[in-house]
């Protein structure tokens, strides 16, 4: 494979298909007031996005306002080890939210958008240095479990993602903390996947991760969480026009450790 192809491929590892990218992240948000700012910096030893693998240690800080049901904010992703040329260092994404209360503590509604922005990528090498993704939730609680099915659609890269989710917080009343598991699997197809490619350049695959959080309470405004979770790709493969699918060499299983601190004001 000629190293033009190989550059071309690596733009591909950022549309395996946040919240923050979110998707692969553990609980850490700290309980709030009906208005207020979180500021959470995070600490990575893998990035991995929608089973792909985007770098290694990395530095992830992100900052959110919420507002009853309402919520904006900012993620970004600073890569310290195996960065990807031109295109991952850094990523800077705006996010936003609303829910809608259909049943009282149990369905909720939630449109949302991701603007995935990489202010370093070169057009040229095949990388887009800003896409935009809105999405749609249903998160329905039963049993204590909450379960969230959810759609994307990235209108440039012309990708489409489902998503299913499942959440359970066990309590340790004994410690004063909680286990926060969660549970992911996914699919995606892009047929846009390249920038400027003729013949465009499709991209698909699956993915699934498993994860679990334990918050520590520091003081009323302030939460450490401690993380660990594993995650994979499968059958992710491109193609461009006619030609053979070629496996995507970077979706590939890793175990996730996460570090987050996360201060509310």
């Amino acid at each position: 494979m000629t190293n033009k192809t190989n550059l071309l491929l690596s733009a591909l590892f950022s549309f395996g298909a946040l919240g923050v990218r979110a998707q692969e992240a553990t609980p850490t948000s700290v309980a709030a007031p009906s208005s207020s700012v979180t500021f959470t910096p995070a600490v990575v030893s893998q990035y991995m996005f929608r089973g792909v693998r985007l770098g290694g240690l990395s530095l992830e800080p992100a900052i959110e306002y919420d507002s009853g049901p309402l919520a904006l904010g900012l993620w970004a992703n600073v890569p310290l080890a195996d960065k990807v040329a031109g295109q991952s260092d850094p990523e800077i994404d705006p996010y936003g939210s609303y829910t809608f209360t259909l049943i009282a503590d149990q369905l909720t509604l939630q449109p949302g958008f991701t603007v995935y922005t990489y202010p370093n990528a070169y057009k040229a090498n095949g990388f887009y240095s800003l896409t935009f993704e809105p999405n749609l939730a249903l998160n329905y609680t039963i049993a204590g479990v909450k379960l969230t099915p959810k759609i994307y659609y990235d209108v440039v890269v012309k990708q489409v993602t489902y998503e299913f989710t499942a959440a359970y917080a066990m309590p340790l009343k004994g410690v004063g903390t909680e286990l926060d598991f969660t549970g992911t699997i996914g699919t995606f197809k892009a047929t846009d996947a390249i920038v400027d490619a003729s013949p465009c350049y499709k991209n698909w695959g699956n993915y699934w991760l498993v994860g679990v959080g334990m918050p520590f309470q520091l003081t009323k405004a302030s939460k450490l969480t401690l993380g660990v979770a594993y995650t994979k790709g499968s059958d992710n493969f491109i193609k461009q026009g006619t030609s053979a699918k070629t496996e995507n060499t970077a979706a590939v299983g890793r175990g996730v450790v996460t570090v987050s601190y996360a201060w509310t004001f």
